[in-house]
Formats: structure tokens, sequence, C-alpha cells
């Protein structure tokens, strides 16, 4: 059986390929753990770049010590088998990293380091390894290593917009990383051209007696009806659990690990303390009639609102179409005529819309560690302010502290916004005492001039009301601006 005079360059391409993609998977598999901070992308970006630079430099030191395709095709081998391993591992590791390491930025750097270091580093010793292999003439050296770190380069563009655009929203993460090891194991006989050897068969049937094994890991042991889906943004999982206070059994939509919705599997009532605190709403703007969601996520508060209010109507913002396909699926969201979603960045939506309404509602997460910080900006509460009607309120949802280091995101945003309101108020709503607490903190802001009641005869309205801050909150912070928002560095304060 001949080798292809073209092996060393579909070699490369491939390995190219699969650099990007397991890179874009990385960031699925530490999004459910640490989620998907700028800290997070720094930790998988620097390590794999670093790995593969290590990697560049030994593949080419022992490239110069009788290279052959045999080493070659072992050293891919190699780096698929690593690939598997990780999917049999991973769930462990960081479950341990997550619950023992204080700190999202040393802990998603130590998971990045065991994860994605080997394959990464042998991979990076593919292309000087095949440049070796194809250089047969001095002069042409040139020609030939430019070449191959095309096709190379190439091979990455095409693994980049192939995982971004289409791999990752339809497959699982470990699907992903399944394929990958299989394709490298793969090629590396392809290019060896040969049948594989009895400890190598033994190995990839232990890699994937591990992958059927770890599909139960001890996260989905401790929860019914358990999904775990890949969308274009976002790692979702759904899953039954009880609630720890009312012991009713209730359905979790998170995202990256995180209760981003909450039902109750017997009633349509509100479960997420922080999402009641929306209804001061009524109070500060009475008889409303239009308002608009950033963040639909599992839409409970958009069926509440409809109930609640049954003569206004709702706009929802959410970005990823695929969550309100989940939410229909699985959360008992209905089309209703009052009820509209537009599935876009909630920025672009603010940029482009020339609807007005009389509410605003903000609750647009990534994870608690990562925010889009488009949407904190003083440009962004500037847009907020025109699409209000006369009288107009925002109600946006903050996690953090008020005073002390894990307090400084509630402190920018608080100072941004009333740097275009003439009214911003604050209401803590597990802790409305205490200023360190790391909690959702609703954020009211007020376009009218005229000062507010803050007392209600409707007593659980009085009961928020009652959450109000009304001690002084430092402007020691900057105000966020699209030029300057430091989120995830504010927010990893706080965590």
């Amino acid at each position: 059986m001949k080798r292809s005079s073209y092996a060393l360059e579909i070699t490369v391409f491939i390995v190219g390929a699969v650099i990007m993609i397991f890179e874009l998977t990385g960031s699925r598999v530490l999004g459910p753990y640490f989620g998907t901070s700028i800290f997070v992308w720094t930790s998988i970006i620097g390590i794999i770049l670093g790995s593969l630079s290590l990697g560049y430099y030994y593949g080419g030191r022992i490239a110069d010590k009788q290279p052959s395709f045999t080493k070659l095709s072992f050293i891919i081998f190699q780096a698929g088998i690593f690939i598997g391993l990780m999917i049999i591992f991973k769930e462990a590791l960081l479950n341990f990293l997550h619950t023992t390491m204080p700190g999202i930025r040393m802990a998603s750097v130590v998971a990045s380091v065991i994860l994605f270091f080997p394959a990464s580093f042998l991979l990076g010793m593919v292309s000087p390894y095949a440049a070796k292999l194809k250089l047969s003439d001095l002069k042409s050296a040139g020609t030939t290593l430019g070449n191959l770190y095309a096709i190379s380069t190439s091979g990455s563009i095409f693994g980049t917009f192939l995982c971004g655009f289409y791999l990752i929203p339809h497959f699982g993460t470990n699907t992903l990383l399944m394929t990958l090891s299989l394709a490298l194991i793969a090629l590396s006989l392809l290019l060896f051209v040969r049948a594989p050897t009895v400890i190598e068969v033994c190995i990839v049937v232990a890699c994937v007696v591990g992958w059927n094994s770890a599909s139960a890991l001890p996260f989905v042991a401790k929860h019914d009806a358990f999904i775990d889906i890949d969308t274009a943004y976002n790692r979702i999982w759904i899953y039954d659990v009880t609630h720890p206070i009312t012991q009713k059994k209730m359905k979790i939509l998170g995202i990256n690990n995180e209760n981003h919705s909450a039902m109750y599997l017997d009633s349509d009532e509100l479960v997420n303390e922080y999402t009641k605190f929306y209804h001061l709403a009524k109070h500060f703007r009475p008889s409303f009639a239009s308002a608009v969601l950033f963040g639909g996520a599992g839409y409970s508060f958009p069926k509440d609102y409809l109930v609640q209010y049954p003569e206004a109507t709702l706009d929802v913002v959410e970005i990823d179409p695929k969550m309100t396909e989940l939410a229909k699926q699985y959360f008992r969201l209905k089309d209703d005529p009052r009820l509209t979603t537009y599935h876009q960045d909630g920025r672009v939506f603010l940029n482009k819309t020339d609807k007005k309404y009389d509410v605003v509602f903000g609750d647009a997460f990534g994870s608690r560690y990562s925010i889009p910080y488009q949407l904190t900006t003083q440009e962004a509460a500037q847009k907020t302010y025109d699409i209000l009607n006369e009288d107009g309120i925002a109600v946006l949802n903050v996690i953090n502290a008020i005073e002390g280091k894990g307090g400084k995101f509630l402190r920018a945003e608080y100072a941004t916004f009333k740097s275009v309101f003439p009214q911003v108020y604050v209401f803590p709503v597990s802790h409305p005492d205490v200023a360190t607490a790391t909690q959702n903190i609703i954020l009211v802001a007020l376009k009218t001039t005229e000062k507010p009641s803050f007392t209600s005869s409707d007593s659980v309205m009085n009961e928020y009301l009652s959450h109000l801050w009304t001690a002084d909150i430092p402007s020691d912070v900057p105000i966020l601006t699209d030029n300057f928002a430091p989120v995830d560095h504010y927010v990893s304060k706080a965590f």
C-alpha cells in the first residue's frame, strides 16, 4: 500500500484544523465550572499557545535525529490518546478544582495546563517534524517550509469556521472531543500505512470504554432528568432538583453550571427571589403598557409577566434561539400574541430599535463571572434611556456586593447609570442591610425627576421597597464606557 505524495500536506492541514477545534471546544469544557469570562479564554489561549510553542521547539529538535514517518505517526497517535483521556477525567478534575481552588484565574490556568497541554504540545511537534521529512533540497527549503505552514494555517482557518459555525451548535462537547481523538488516531495509522498493533488497539478500546463511563458524571448522578446541550452561544444543563426550602420539585436551566432559570414542576410561581423584585416596575411606573426584557433563558419572568399584566406587552431580547426552543420544550413557554422574541445581541437591539417602552428589564448574563460588557456602559445606558417613554424606568439585575472589593462592579454600574438617569436606586435582595454580601441587587433607574414614594398599601410591594439601600454608595470607581469597561475584572472580585 503506497503512501500518498501529499501525505505530509494532508497531515499538517488536518492537525491545524484539530488544533483550532480543540481550542474553541475548550471554552465548553471549562465553561460549566468557571464560566466563559475573559479570564477563562485567556487561560485556554495562553496555555495552548505556550504548549504549541514548546511543541514546535521540541519537534524541531527531535526531527533532526533520524526523522521517520513512524515517529511522526506515533506523535499524532499520542495526541489522539491524550484528547481521549481528557474526556474521561475532565469532569472529576474540574469539579475538584472548582470546589478547592479560590479564584477562577488560577483554577482555570491549572485546569488548562492539565487538560490542554499534553495534546497541544504533541500537536505542535507535527509541523516542524513534517517539514524535516519534506525537505529534500536546501535550495527550495524556504518554499517547502512556507507551503507547509501555509497549509497548516489554512487548516486552522478551516477548523475555526467549521467549529464555530457548525460543530459546536450541532454536537455536544464530548462528541467533538471523541471525534478529534479518533480522527488523530486514524490519521496516525493511515500516515504510517500499517495495521494497528495489539497495544494500540487495547488503548483505543480502553478510551472508548472510558468515554461511555464518563457519561455517568457525579453531577448527573445527583440530578434527575439531566440534559446536556451545546448551542452556538452556551453549554446548557437542564435537570430536576428539590427546592431546599419549599421542598417542591423544580426544573433548573443552568448556563455554564449556574442557575439562570428555575420552574416548579407543578406551577409557574416564580422560584428565583430576585425575579420577584422586577415587579417594582408597577410601583414606580403604574399602569405601564409595554416592556422589554434583555435575557430570556428559561422565560420564567416573561411567563409570570403575561399573567400579572394581562393588558401589557413584552418583548424579549434573547441572543440564543436555541434557548427559546428549550424554554418551549422544557419550561412550558407558550406562544402568546403579547410576547415577541428578538434573537440578537442586546446591544445590537438597543442600537437598531425604534420602538419605545415604559419599562426596560435587564437580566443578561453568560455567567456570574461573564457579563456582556457592551450592555453595562454609559453608551448602553444612554440608549436604554432613549428607548424609554416619558416617566419610563429601567429595572436591572446585578450580582455583586455594594461595598468593598466585591462591590466594584455595582458601584461602577450605579455611577454609569447615574450619569444618564436623573434618579437611580438600589435594592439588595437577600441581605438588604449587608453592604459586603455578594448577592442579587436590583438597580432601578428613573427617567423622571419627580421623587417617588417608597411605601405602598400592598404588603408584598412594601416588603420589596423595604430593601431600599439608603446609605451612601461610594463614588470610588469610574463609570463604564465602550472604551473602558473592565467588567470581568470587577466581577471577579466578588467571587
